[in-house]
């Protein structure tokens, strides 16, 4: 994914389902900045996703794939869902959101993730 390594995993505890279990992380300015440009939809699937933090809207510009994205606020509640969100949009920007998850299309349907909804992510601790 871009040169992106998973550390983590994205787990809905209201639903008791993965939403990412290779859960890459996006927090300088340049891999926000960058996000999933360069992968491709078959990089970008089986569990994979990427938190983008600080962050409070997206954009699929350049990107050749629909993403799913989950706006969660800084407790990891779901505050905004943009699924199916097809390449070169733009996704709205909410300012109650304190960072973003991009999954593969289709997620938020297949695990029934809904607004309101709490997300527990999982970081791996290096070394």
């Amino acid at each position: 994914m871009s040169g992106f390594v998973p550390h983590g995993q994205a787990f809905n505890q209201t639903r008791q389902r993965y939403l990412a279990t290779e859960l890459a992380v996006a927090e300088t300015h340049w891999s926000r900045l960058r996000g999933l440009l360069g992968a491709s939809e078959d990089d970008f699937r089986n569990g994979r996703g990427l938190w983008i933090r600080p962050c409070r809207g997206v954009h699929t510009l350049a990107m050749c794939f629909p993403i799913d994205v989950v706006y969660l606020n800084r407790d990891g509640t779901v505050v905004h869902l943009e699924p199916n969100l097809q390449p070169w949009r733009f996704a709205p920007v909410r300012l109650q959101a304190a960072s973003v998850l991009e999954l593969p299309s289709h997620t938020v349907a297949e695990t029934e993730t809904a607004l309101g909804d709490r997300i527990e992510i999982k970081m791996k601790e290096d070394g």
